[in-house]
């Protein structure tokens, strides 16, 4: 979807926002105050705050299909595929908090089917490239066979997804790089063949 310029201040303005008083902040009056129109100019360009939210979704989701992508024409070791991911993902995270709020909102989204969906997706698209990716360095002798694919990859996923929430409820105290660079470390360690 190509967003005209207002909508993608619309966009930035309520990311900011979310950034700042959490997603339950995020309003059409707040927006409105923030960027400075009236509460119906907003509805010109979105016709309610769940299809704000879905387009950021959206955006995630294209984010995560483009990953996958590069991940399945990249002929390299499977750990350099892992590591490449989760450093963009923590990349992303690290210069965007506020991104965390969004796609760690699944309780918030319970009641909006549409969100949780797209919320899911995301979810299960990373899930089947990294357990794609261990399929193939398992097959190849690179990642243990102990365990299979799809376990290792929800262990995986669930230590991501710890860490970067932990960092996220601390107030983004102190440097997720560097937490997301021993924990890959570690994951080699966990995922290295048994001799």
């Amino acid at each position: 979807m190509v967003l005209s310029d207002r909508q993608t201040e619309i966009i930035d303005k309520s990311i900011s926002i979310i950034g700042t008083k959490g997603i339950q902040g995020l309003t059409i009056k707040n927006l409105s105050k923030e960027i400075g129109i009236s509460e119906p100019a907003i509805y010109r360009h979105f016709e309610s705050k769940t299809a704000i939210l879905i387009t950021i979704l959206d955006n995630f989701k294209e984010m995560a299909s483009f990953m996958g992508a590069t991940m399945k024409g990249n002929n390299g070791a499977a750990m350099e595929k892992i590591e490449f991911m989760f450093t963009q993902i923590i990349e992303v995270f690290s210069v965007t908090p506020c991104f965390i709020s969004v796609i760690f909102s699944e309780e918030v989204f319970k009641n909006e089917n549409i969100l949780k969906e797209k919320v899911i997706e995301i979810m299960d698209q990373n899930e089947q490239t990294i357990e794609t990716i261990i399929k193939q360095g398992q097959d190849k002798g690179e990642i243990r066979t102990d365990i299979d694919n799809n376990t290792l990859a929800l262990m995986i996923m669930g230590t991501l997804r710890f860490r970067v929430k932990q960092w996220d409820l601390k107030n983004y105290h102190g440097d997720m790089k560097n937490e997301g660079a021993r924990l890959i470390a570690n994951l080699k360690l966990i995922l290295a063949p048994s001799n």
